[in-house]
Formats: C-alpha cells, sequence, structure tokens
C-alpha cells in the first residue's frame, strides 16, 4: 500500500470518527422541574455525584437547567416554556401536575418524572412499556398512604379521628384509606390543599376540627410547605406522619416511605439511558425497594406521646 493511500484511509478513519466524538463531548442540557421550594433538602449533590459516576460532568458534558415552582402549581405550564427555550435533552419531573405540563407542552422531549402512581394517574401506559415521552419512579402512593395511616393508629393508639391532608391535583387514595379506617375502627376527617394558602386553611380547620391526629398524603405540593405544616402542627398538638422519612428529622412525629434523596438519585440510571439514546417508550418505570420508618422522640415528649416500644423497634431511625 503507497504511503499516500495509507494516510487518506487512516485520515479518513479518524473524520469518521469525529461526528460520533463531537456528539458525546457536546453539552446536553437536562430540565429539571419541580414543585417544590429552594428550601428544601439537598438532593442535587447525590444526583449530580452518581451522574458522574455514569460519566455526565456538569460543565463538561451537560448543563443543568433547574426551576422550582415554589409550592405554586400555576406557574408550572410559564416554567416548562423557559425549560423548552434552553433546548433540553430530557426534563426531569416531579409531580403529577409537573410531568402533565411538560406532556402538554412538549410532545417529543423525553421526561423521567418521579410521582406518586405513575400508571394510575395514566402519566404512561403501563409500568413495564410506559409508551409515549414518559419514564421514571413511581412511589406506590396508595399502599403507603394506607401503611401510614396504620402507623399513626400504632404511634397514637387512643386517636379516634384522624385528619387527612390531600392534594387533589395528584392521584387519589381516598377509597384505600376509608377501607383501612373500617378496620380500624377510625374516623377519617379530609381536607385539601393545593397552594401555600390552601395549606393554611386546612391547618386552621384541622385544629377546629377535633382530630386527634393527622396524615399527610402524598403530594408535591404538601412537600413544598412541609416547614409550615410542622410548625403548625405541632404547634396545635397534633401528631402527624409524613410522605418522607426524611420529615422526621425537620420536626415531625414519624415519616414513612423511600428516603427522599435516595428516590432522586435512583433516577440517574434513567437519565443516563435517555440522554445514550435510550427511548422513555421502551424504558420500564421503576419503584422505590427500600420503605423507611423514622419517629423523632422529642416531638413526641413535645405532643406528650409515649411510643410503643414495638413501634419503636420497627424504626429504621429514631431521633432522639
Amino acid at each position: 500500500m503507497r504511503r499516500r493511500e495509507f494516510f487518506a484511509i487512516v485520515g479518513g478513519a479518524v473524520l469518521a470518527t469525529w461526528p460520533a466524538m463531537g456528539q458525546q463531548d457536546r453539552i446536553r442540557v437536562i430540565g429539571m422541574l419541580t414543585p417544590f421550594s429552594k428550601q428544601v433538602e439537598n438532593f442535587l449533590d447525590p444526583f449530580l455525584s452518581r451522574m458522574k459516576t455514569l460519566g455526565w460532568e456538569e460543565g463538561r458534558n451537560f448543563r443543568l437547567n433547574f426551576l422550582w415552582a415554589e409550592g405554586e402549581n400555576k406557574s408550572l405550564p410559564a416554567l416548562v416554556e423557559e425549560l423548552l427555550a434552553s433546548h433540553p435533552a430530557v426534563i426531569v419531573a416531579a409531580g403529577d401536575p409537573a410531568i402533565t405540563a411538560v406532556q402538554r407542552g412538549a410532545a417529543r422531549v423525553p421526561i423521567v418524572g418521579i410521582t406518586d402512581d405513575m400508571a394510575g394517574s395514566r402519566l404512561i401506559a403501563s409500568m413495564p412499556r410506559p409508551g409515549g415521552n414518559t419514564t421514571g419512579i413511581s412511589i406506590l402512593a396508595s399502599e403507603l398512604d394506607v401503611k401510614r395511616l396504620e402507623l399513626l393508629h400504632a404511634l397514637v393508639p387512643r386517636a379516634e379521628r384522624i385528619g387527612i391532608l390531600a392534594d387533589p391535583s395528584t392521584i387519589s387514595t381516598r377509597a384505600a384509606l376509608d377501607e383501612a379506617a373500617a378496620g380500624l375502627h377510625l374516623q377519617l376527617v379530609s381536607l385539601n390543599a393545593t397552594d401555600r394558602g390552601g395549606v393554611e386553611r386546612a391547618l386552621d380547620a384541622l385544629a377546629s376540627a377535633g382530630v386527634d391526629a393527622v396524615n399527610v398524603l402524598a403530594s408535591p405540593i404538601l412537600f413544598a410547605h412541609h416547614h409550615l405544616m410542622i410548625e403548625r402542627l405541632n404547634g396545635a398538638g397534633l401528631p402527624a406522619i409524613f410522605q418522607w422519612p426524611e420529615r422526621a428529622a425537620a420536626g415531625a412525629l414519624a415519616g414513612y416511605g423511600p428516603s427522599f434523596v435516595r428516590t432522586f438519585s435512583q433516577l440517574t440510571p434513567i437519565v443516563d439511558k435517555v440522554l445514550r439514546g435510550a427511548k422513555p417508550a421502551d424504558i420500564p418505570v421503576e419503584q422505590p425497594t427500600k420503605f423507611e420508618l423514622a419517629i423523632n422522640l422529642k416531638t413526641a415528649k413535645t405532643l406528650g406521646l409515649t411510643i410503643p416500644p414495638s413501634i419503636l423497634a420497627r424504626a429504621d431511625e429514631v431521633i432522639e
């Protein structure tokens, strides 16, 4: 083979790889949309750290465009438009309203979502084959809302009237809760809230409704206002259980479910697959694999409660 032919072949091979190399190294935009406020605990560091182990480093081959709805669903459509202006390769969205807003505004942009019941809310076709442009993590809302009611009954055995604080913009678990309450001989008093004003009104109503304890149901909006709820419920002497175990460290009596931070970290391999070309329609929706019970004994003492030893033995974390 002549020298000129050799270099022509080698040079052609190198040039042929350049588009692929450029495709791999170009900056991708990951959009992230949550109804939370910036005051929630930092889940971005674990997310970014795990992304780095998968080959994605912020500033080198991707840029994160993170928008917060600050506990107001009405701002979501405008935030979606803002995200789309940055031409994201994928959008990470939390909660039914955020995922729905992205689906309506971006039919072709891949969505990796985290929500209470992705199939039950009809955000996907099915768990194993989501179809469309959405996949992610579904948190088993119905089962966990009922489990929290059972745990609250065990934590506060004297309680007969249980307040239910719900967000009607998410999937309803009321039928399952009514069935469980009947078996436990409990009376439920249900109130709804979809924004901060609604949360404040619901808290006022619960404080005057004669309830003995409160089950705060799964909801990104209620999560966004958890500091307000914990302060007001504790001040009213009402024991409460929340969706995430981290809420106990924030001062709630108890929290039960998957770890909030770990669940967001669980999203990263799914985001990685999408960035590498996989279609959300073909990526099965995942579920959390570990559920934790956290109890705050300091709050229990303030509320005048003695936690049964059998429940303390079941707790994954006990905050003294």
